[in-house]
């Protein structure tokens, strides 16, 4: 996933105060203010984010919630009585309870992922009429039938594997907590006290963010394969990549913008990704673009991760980072076979990623 940055904190705000608004003109004033899903502006993509997020948090808090409960009831005990593979066996036991808990999210979230990818390619496919004048018709055809089940499903096995590394993380830093206890002489209180504050760290106060962070990517992947089945519908050969060029636009969408790619390669690559169930396998498929600071140049290169590699894409002479209308000034590393075999072919480039495509008719 992505780092809680400045701007995706103020992000996630705006998007809070949009849902807060909503619902108080939609519950007190009896207004209805439900439309239907607009991608094609940039405030239509955060305001589905912002509602699809909201939603994911009503329908994971509780489970959040008894996690940490359950974790806690078993780690409650007198640490200074028992001996070392107690303390694992105690640890272990409140991980597999706080697991059972949270076993449930998947299930939990997958009628409102399915209600928003049907929402998300029934708005893609109204814009690629009008917006961009495809003749296609108005129903879902068989292979948008396929995105909804592929995003709905998919979403869920990440899910799934985040929750597995936090309860990872969470055991790492009780048996840590419970060690330095009692190494400190803290008492009974002190040491479940901390052990509460891990626990609520790790299960439920990383989740406003995640549930952002999650609506984001799944809308832009989700818009992004139904783009492509209305492409082929219309028999769309070739695409261009749009990014939203302003003040905060990131350096791989200034880099891919204007790029063009085939959408028979696009369409093969879903039909890899749609085959595959572990998280793992797909990100390798279908990479976030990562970039650090070349030490050498000090300039920011661009590159995706693969088999435990980097492939670089480019560096950057200019990132245009605080600059609208501009597209920076970048030093290609890889070919247009290069960024097809990485992968990067459509959007999502990012977290928060609002780059778009377009038909080459």
């Amino acid at each position: 996933m992505c780092g809680k940055s400045g701007t995706a904190n103020r992000l996630l705000v705006l998007h809070e105060a949009r849902v807060v608004a909503d619902e108080i003109v939609e519950r007190f004033l009896g207004l209805p203010v439900a439309k239907a899903m607009n991608l094609g502006t940039r405030a239509g993509f955060d305001r589905a984010v912002a509602l699809l997020a909201a939603r994911l948090r009503r329908d994971t808090g509780r489970a959040d919630a008894d996690a940490v409960r359950e974790a806690i009831s078993i780690l409650d005990v007198d640490w200074t009585s028992t001996t070392a593979p107690e303390r694992r066996n105690l640890i272990a036991e409140a991980i597999s309870a706080a697991g059972k808990a949270t076993a449930r999210i998947p299930d939990s979230i997958e009628v409102s992922l399915g209600d928003a990818a049907e929402s998300v390619v029934a708005a893609t496919r109204s814009d690629a009429r009008r917006r961009q004048g495809l003749a296609i018709g108005a129903k879902f055809n068989a292979l948008d039938q396929r995105v909804i089940d592929h995003v709905v499903s998919s979403q869920g096995n990440f899910v799934r594997d985040e929750y597995g590394r936090r309860l990872d993380d969470f055991g790492e830093k009780a048996r840590r907590i419970v060690a330095d206890g009692l190494e400190q002489g803290l008492g009974r209180d002190d040491i479940a006290a901390d052990l509460e504050g891990a626990a609520r760290a790790a299960l439920v106060e990383q989740s406003p963010f995640y549930w952002e962070v999650i609506a984001s990517s799944f809308i832009g992947q989700g818009r992004s394969f139904a783009q492509m089945s209305s492409y082929a519908e219309a028999g769309v050969e070739r695409y261009v990549i749009q990014a939203v060029l302003d003040e905060v636009t990131t350096p791989i969408c200034r880099y891919l913008d204007g790029k063009e790619f085939s959408v028979g390669d696009a369409l093969e690559r879903f039909e890899r990704v749609e085959s595959m169930d572990d998280p793992e396998d797909i990100k390798s498929l279908l990479p976030w673009v990562r970039q650090e600071i070349d030490p050498e140049t000090g300039r920011t290169l661009l590159y995706v991760e693969r088999e435990g590699s980097k492939i670089p894409l480019a560096d950057a002479m200019d990132t245009g980072i605080g600059q609208a209308e501009d597209r920076g000034a970048f030093r290609s590393l890889a070919n247009d076979d290069v960024l097809r075999e990485a992968g990067v072919l459509f959007p999502p480039y990012h977290c928060f990623c609002r780059s778009v495509t377009l038909a080459l008719t």
